[in-house]
């Protein structure tokens, strides 16, 4: 085996690392600011006469987005292979760009009629396209860039930057809901978020125009047939993507989902909601790279995932215990990032795990693997699943059991997932 190779903080690798970090912020806004606005699209582009139906469809349009995420991991990692990291990920974020806009300029049902309704479910496509593409690459490629004793850390940004982008995207959603009128967001208010995701996602573009990135053919990932992938690593792929269910599900459901969840079901105010998951990102922003700091020091990278699952299992019936029995608004915020800064804090110990457990030319493909299927299959429809089970069973305590079953799988995918020896972790390149 080959020593860790320890890379330089060139100026050219500080902007790799920056552009990289930026960029994922950017797509991750751009894709999930759609889920703070359900409510209103769903008036606008799923009309019907049941509101609760509406809400439905429209987060179904939302889950469709992940639908596409399999393919977009597939073909922007064959682009990324033949043209470069840098260049994939441009493409990434130029998809995504190209979805958002169309959603912005988009008119309603009631001026073109189903027209609107199938544009905005393919420009969900295009987006889950973008976004499929992302996350594998970026991780390796933060991973690759600094020593093995700043695995963690590095790697925490691409998690952190999902959190500032949900911040950013909850904050606009809240100063619009602050400073318009019911009807001035009826009729255009509401584009505003996916109007702002359109006007940065160039700066992100031209970010990843890196100078001097580590883009030879041996540093690029191979392509290997999935298969082969799948034969292989049969084990840490199927770990890995159950490991996903907590980390998706309490995302997508603690703070995406939380305002329609807030203000549908529980009758709370739009502005104090889309609050309340703005400062839930600002907490995974700043929570996150502290974590993997700790983590860093630690000789397994299981510990403080162990750590957090067990916490999170503590704290969700109560948690959601507490807002359905209407517990004033500063005590449900306080409660809620709570929450977050429990179940939302190793995106860097989790992935670098993940990394480390395959050999580099095969990292990002099955990085992506295990976070496409992860997030399709327990995060992309979950606000779907537990707004049609309130619905259904009229318990509003249900993102809470859905949350334990999801903390409960990913701590026995986890117990199960194989951890390389730390001798063999710190000779990978």
């Amino acid at each position: 085996m080959t020593p860790v190779r320890t890379h330089d903080a060139s100026p050219g690798m500080t902007r790799l690392i920056v552009a990289t970090v930026i960029g994922n912020g950017f797509v991750a806004y751009d894709f999930t600011v759609y889920g703070f606005s359900a409510a209103i699209i769903g008036r606008l582009f799923f009309p019907t006469h049941d509101p609760t139906a509406s809400l439905l469809l429209s987060l179904a349009t939302f889950g469709a987005g992940f639908v596409m995420r399999p393919l977009g991991a597939i073909l922007i990692g064959r682009y990324a292979d033949r043209h470069g990291r840098d260049a994939g990920m441009r493409l990434s974020i130029g998809l995504m760009a190209a979805g958002t806009w169309l959603i912005a300029c988009l008119p309603a049902h009631a001026a073109i009629g189903a027209s609107a309704t199938v544009l905005i479910v393919f420009a969900r496509l295009l987006q889950g396209l973008a976004a499929g593409g992302e996350i594998g690459p970026a991780s390796a490629l933060l991973m690759e860039s600094v020593p093995y004793e700043r695995r963690c850390f590095m790697v925490s940004w691409r998690g952190a930057s999902q959190g500032a982008a949900a911040c950013a995207a909850a904050l606009v959603g809240a100063c619009t809901s602050a400073f318009l009128s019911p009807a001035e967001i009826a009729q255009w208010g509401w584009r505003v978020p996916f109007v702002v995701g359109g006007l940065i996602a160039p700066l992100g573009w031209f970010l990843r125009r890196v100078p001097g990135a580590p883009l030879s053919v041996a540093d690029r990932p191979a392509r290997t047939p999935l298969p082969v992938v799948l034969h292989e690593h049969a084990r840490p792929l199927a770990c890995g993507i159950l490991m996903m269910a907590a980390p998706s599900s309490s995302i997508y459901i603690a703070v995406l989902y939380m305002p329609s969840y807030l203000t549908h079901t529980l009758h709370r105010p739009a502005t104090m909601s889309l609050l309340i998951a703005s400062l839930s990102g600002f907490v995974i922003l700043l929570v996150t790279p502290l974590v993997a700091l700790a983590a860093d020091r630690l000789t397994s990278r299981k510990t403080l995932q162990y750590a957090s699952l067990v916490a999170a299992l503590m704290t969700a019936y109560p948690a959601f215990h507490a807002l359905t029995r209407g517990a004033p608004d500063t005590l449900a915020l306080a409660i809620i990032l709570l929450y977050v800064a429990i179940a939302l804090n190793n995106a860097g110990a989790g992935s670098v795990l993940m990394l480390e457990a395959f050999p580099k030319h095969r990292r990002a493909a099955s990085l992506s693997v295990i976070y496409t299927f992860g997030v399709v299959i327990f995060g992309g429809f979950s606000p779907l699943a537990v707004a049609w089970l309130i619905d259904a069973t009229g318990n509003a305590m249900t993102p809470a059991w859905y949350l334990l079953a999801a903390n409960c799988l990913a701590l026995c995918a986890l117990s199960r997932f194989p951890e390389r020896p730390l001798s063999a972790r710190r000779v990978l390149a």
